[in-house]
């Protein structure tokens, strides 16, 4: 029982205050004997409900050991007008960004499809470099038809790759 009590008496008053967050998280550090070897522990008592996400991330890295300093309040107060600083830029991106695309709405000619227009077939298969399905020979249009397509040959293997491949063409084996 005195062991424990020796510990617990130990643990309040051999920590020591490391700095506070702008929550009021307050953060400690103690060294203790483990195994023989003194390691240094270190925690946070939150303020009010304990929420994690409330951790600034320079405070997470120095609970993990991933700096073995405390961040200063001076660099928190930096790093914090830093982070507003990204947060205006983006905010100044995003408006120029909408702005270009409403320009560029502007100049587009509006295409409505409905039932008295057809989409423009011509320069949608215009974007695909390999596509054969219309080709310009001089002035004259040539293209495949549906029933063309239809009236390939099944085969029971796929044949054909890249370019070449027609889909529809292969049916599994029955």
């Amino acid at each position: 029982m005195s062991r424990l009590f020796a510990k617990l008496s130990g643990f309040f008053r051999s920590r020591t205050l490391v700095g506070v967050d702008k929550t009021g998280n307050r953060y400690f550090t103690r060294n203790e004997v483990v195994d023989g070897i003194m390691k240094e522990k270190r925690w946070v008592l939150f303020k009010g409900e304990q929420d994690p996400t409330s951790i600034p991330v320079e405070w997470i890295c120095w609970l993990n050991g991933q700096r073995k300093r405390a961040p200063t309040p001076e660099e928190m107060a930096e790093l914090e007008a830093k982070r507003e600083r990204v947060k205006q830029n983006v905010a100044l991106l995003k408006k120029e960004e909408e702005e270009k695309r409403l320009a560029n709405a502007a100049h587009l000619p509006s295409r409505t499809i409905g039932k008295g227009t057809s989409p423009d077939l011509e320069s949608f298969i215009k974007q695909f470099p390999g596509a054969s399905d219309i080709q310009r020979r001089g002035s004259e249009k040539v293209s495949v038809t549906a029933d063309d397509e239809l009236s390939e040959e099944r085969f029971s293997e796929p044949t054909g790759s890249g370019l070449s491949f027609k889909p529809g063409t292969w049916q599994p084996p029955t």
